[in-house]
């Protein structure tokens, strides 16, 4: 069974002014990647609180972080071909996606769409508790996007193996 491709990302806090800092998939093969992103010169929000979810300093981003032309050039490499990724909060991915897009000066050739969309109504009523098992099972370290999306992955996969049996 191919597996969607999951994306997820990590922001610099919640609500206005937040941005992007990392961005990762797991692809249909089950592997994972993820990079961290540069903050723009506009880009100043910062909240400790998510800093504390996500571990991730404002200066490491500045110090390893790619710039969003980079990145966004790779998420367009990755995903143009497969045309669709999804992802879990929709409604906040999209739009730290759309402002890493319009930094880079650029559009993406894919769309990102609601993980809702592929769930049957089985799975959703199963997602929560498989999910915690998930991250035991797998040692899965959260809030970082990487782990995050093949977090969702595999849940997906669990979610609908249960849902068929």
């Amino acid at each position: 069974m191919s597996l969607p491709v999951l994306l997820d990302i990590e922001a610099s806090g919640f609500g206005r002014g937040s941005y992007p800092i990392e961005v990762g998939l797991a692809r249909a093969d089950g592997t994972r990647c993820a990079f961290l992103i540069q903050p723009a010169d506009t880009w100043t929000h910062w909240d400790a609180k998510a800093e504390l979810l996500h571990g991730i300093s404002r200066a490491r981003l500045v110090r390893e972080g790619y710039p969003a032309v980079e990145v966004a050039r790779w998420l367009n490499d990755e995903l143009a071909e497969i045309g669709v990724a999804y992802s879990d909060s929709w409604g906040y991915d999209n739009t730290w996606l759309a402002l890493l897009f319009d930094q880079a000066g650029m559009l993406p050739r894919f769309r990102l769409e609601a993980l809702r969309r592929l769930l049957s109504e089985a799975q959703v009523t199963l997602w929560r508790e498989t999910k915690e098992r998930v991250v035991q099972d797998h040692d899965i370290r959260r809030h970082r996007a990487g782990d995050d999306a093949r977090l969702l992955q595999l849940t997906y996969s669990e979610t609908r193996r249960l849902a068929a049996e």
